[in-house]
């Protein structure tokens, strides 16, 4: 049971750390909306996530399927493919990046949420023994 607890305070920890990277690259978007050939970036969370907490990772049980590690570093910022490219090579939308922003603070938070309800769901515990 502790080891099943350490686990999901382990993932919980890495969602938050996750999100918090996420925030800081949609911040920076954001901040650099107007500077002419910036380009937006942004991190997939949900590859990152299972690629840091060994979840999800595909399996071949044969030599001739295809590995899903020739797709990149899931875990590394990349560009962002632009809704409406500017004249000036800025690929950030800006409605688009306070959208994707304000989920990722949301997510944030119930990240933390979560994580509170379960520490003191043990402390609770704890205390009863």
């Amino acid at each position: 049971m502790e080891g099943m607890f350490r686990q999901q305070i382990g993932h919980f920890a890495h969602a938050l750390s996750l999100r918090q990277q996420r925030g800081e690259l949609i911040a920076s978007n954001i901040a650099n909306a107007a500077t002419p050939g910036y380009k937006a970036r942004d991190l997939d969370f949900d590859a990152t996530f299972a690629a840091r907490t060994g979840q999800g990772a595909l399996a071949t049980s044969d030599a001739r399927h295809f590995s899903h590690a020739d797709a990149g570093d899931p875990t590394q910022a990349a560009y962002r493919v632009p809704v409406t490219p500017s004249l000036d090579g800025n690929t950030v939308d800006l409605s688009v990046e306070q959208m994707e922003f304000a989920e990722n603070s949301l997510r944030y938070q119930m990240s933390l949420n979560f994580l509170n309800r379960r520490i003191s769901s043990a402390m609770g515990a704890m205390r009863e023994d």
